[in-house]
Formats: C-alpha cells, structure tokens, sequence
C-alpha cells in the first residue's frame, strides 16, 4: 500500500494539488494529512479525491466547524480525527501520526511502531529509530524552507522517499526572511530553524 503523508499545507491551494497529481501518479492508496491546512477549503479538496484521506488537527486549522462538514459531506473521502495525533493500521503496518514534532522521536524509541510521522516545525527529515520510521514530510506550503515537499511511504516494500514538487509558489521572499531574523528573540517561534533556511 502506498500512502502519502502531508503536512502543513498552510492554505496553499497550488501545491496541495500540485501534490495530488505528483501522487496520481505514484497510484497513492491513501493520504494521511499532519494537519495545518488554515483554510477548511483545503479540507474540501481533501474530501473529493478518489481515494481516502485522514487528517489529524494542527495548531492552525482554520474554521474548525467547516473543516468537520467538509468530512461530513456526502460522499467524502475525508476522515478526521479528535485529536493531534492518532494511531493507524494501514498495509499491516503500525503507524503513529502527530503534528508535534516533540511526540515523534519517544514513539519511535517505544518500538511499538513500524513508522511515526509528524508535522508543525515545516523541516523535512527522514531517519529510523532501530525498525521504526521517523518522517517529516515538510511543508507544503513552501512558507518558510521555499520548498513544497511530502513523503510516500510504501508499506509492502517498507520504504519511504520524500517527493520534491516543482513548478511551486510560495510567499518566502528575503523581506519576510530578513525580518523574522531580525525580529526572532521577539517573535518566539518554535520552528525558527525553518526560516533560515536557504531559498
């Protein structure tokens, strides 16, 4: 079973289909969204697509009532769950998601997991913690790295790969990045690191 994991869409309309084509293409079974999506008509989409979705809550979802009927709908492919983080079984793997980072890694180390995979701090990373998966899929909104990327976790094979998208739009530009740098101590932001990254 192939199954794509994105995160922090952060109401880019552009990408997120972007996306969804990148994995037409991959014949993804299935989605699984770490939340972020700022815009309920991001859960809209999520909601027509030909195959399932399961969205777990970021810490910037928008209008959470619209996000719910958006699941509620008929006919929609969209699955929400209560809360930041949940547990899965898909493929016969054992699967942990979360939006915080900070949950990730203590998962891992439980060994109880085939693979965790978490959002929020927009940094795409792929590692293994003993048998255990550890992915960021990064940010699809490309808001602070410049980057639009989401991962595809292959669940006979037990692999994962990240997938850079082309042809993206993003409002990171170096007056945004300039100020934030210039203003960090004062802004407090979790995922600082992410603004520093390069265009």
């Amino acid at each position: 079973m192939k199954i794509a994991i994105i995160s922090d869409i952060h109401e880019n309309f552009h990408n997120l289909i972007l996306s969804l084509e990148k994995m037409e293409e991959n014949d993804v079974e299935f989605i699984i969204c770490l939340g972020d999506l700022m815009n309920a008509g991001i859960a809209k989409v999520l909601s027509i697509q030909d195959v399932p979705s399961y969205m777990i809550w970021g810490n910037n979802d928008g209008e959470k009532v619209e996000v719910l009927n958006a699941a509620f709908r008929k006919n929609s492919k969209l699955t929400v769950s209560s809360n930041s983080y949940d547990f899965l079984n898909l493929g016969g793997k054992q699967i942990f998601i979360c939006h915080y980072d900070d949950l990730a890694k203590p998962m891992a180390e439980s060994g109880r997991y085939d693979a965790v995979f978490y959002g929020h701090n927009h940094l795409k990373a792929v590692e293994k913690i003993n048998d255990t998966w550890v992915v960021n899929p990064g940010e699809l909104c490309a808001q602070k790295t410049g980057e639009s990327t989401f991962a595809i976790y292959d669940t006979e094979l037990n692999d994962v790969v990240l997938i850079a998208l082309e042809n993206i739009i993003t409002l990171k530009s170096d007056l945004v990045s300039n100020y934030i740098n210039s203003n960090k101590e004062a802004l407090g932001f979790r995922s600082i690191n992410a603004f520093q990254s390069k265009n």
